[in-house]
């Protein structure tokens, strides 16, 4: 597909936090569509959207802003699908693409795939970038910029509507990967989820303390933890639905995880001085690794 004109005519995008008002400014900054029509829950996003210029339309009721659009957008909470899909199916043009932007994609193809018209083709996608801030103006065009998005579409997926979508994210900046929806949950299930789970538990961790330890600990936070603190300042909304949408994959690795630290404690209790030096220095070549890839900049 050329890199010249708008991918789309139209897209709707139904939410607009961090993730779609980074879209729609990378809509508006390279020309990928000609309108941007934007639905939310709340008129103070919505007003805020226009403020910014990142839409040319608003409206409360999504199925309004879906209607003629080419590109429908899903930028809302995983545990909004069905209700998403509900409130817009019936307005849906014939050949339209309906999408995300979801952490779990197996549960996104479940859930987006109800009552959905047979002639509405159902590419979900996961740009796999963010940051712990969220609202309309957390977002900014350069979000996916040399970041991987992972496009996962269903089995018997319409092929030029996964190659429209597929050029929409890379002229976005992102580099595209196609992946099967499952194998998907089993990677970022390692990658992202089980971080973010620890995050949140060292976080708890350390706010169950006593109060003159918790303050210690948050006047000399070092950057381990620091970092930590960052993670766990992520939505919550987004991280319950993540983790009750893709429980199987973390179980998975949280057992794997639990089992590799009971035997961390053990190499401690023991004196086991080899095996921990071992330990740490192939995890450090696994960071030279990322870094290598050029994928420590940003989380999801």
């Amino acid at each position: 597909m050329s890199s010249a004109g708008p991918v789309f005519e139209r897209i709707a995008l139904i939410g607009i936090g961090l993730i779609g008002s980074s879209v729609a400014r990378v809509v508006k900054r390279d020309g990928l569509a000609n309108h941007i029509a934007v639905s939310a829950r709340s008129q103070e996003s919505l007003d805020t959207a226009m403020r910014l210029g990142i839409a040319d339309s608003i409206t409360l009721n999504a199925a309004e802003a879906v209607r003629d659009a080419d590109m429908v957008m899903v930028c809302t909470p995983m545990g909004t699908y069905t209700d998403v899909v509900a409130a817009i199916a019936d307005d849906l043009k014939p050949g339209c693409i309906l999408t995300d932007v979801g952490s779990v994609k197996g549960s996104a193809v479940r859930d987006l795939s109800v009552g959905l018209p047979e002639n509405v083709h159902l590419i979900p996608a996961h740009p796999v970038a963010g940051t712990e801030h969220s609202g309309p103006e957390a977002g900014f065009a350069e979000l996916f910029d040399g970041r991987w998005c992972i496009v996962t579409p269903p089995e018997g997926a319409d092929a030029d509507a996964l190659e429209k979508v597929r050029a929409f994210w890379e002229r976005a900046g992102s580099d595209v990967e196609i992946m099967a929806p499952d194998h998907h949950d089993q990677v970022m299930a390692m990658t992202s989820h089980l971080p973010h789970l620890i995050a949140y538990t060292i976080v708890g961790t350390a706010s169950d303390l006593e109060k003159s330890l918790v303050n210690e600990v948050i006047k000399f936070s070092a950057g381990g933890f620091r970092d930590f603190t960052r993670i766990a300042a992520s939505d919550p909304t987004m991280w319950r639905d993540v983790f009750m949408n893709n429980k199987e994959a973390v179980l998975e690795v949280l057992q794997r995880f639990t089992e590799d630290l009971t035997a961390l404690q053990r190499n401690i209790r023991w004196d086991e001085g080899d095996k921990l030096f071992e330990l740490f220095s192939r995890t450090r070549a696994i960071r030279r690794g990322v870094i290598d890839a050029k994928q420590e900049k940003l989380y999801d």
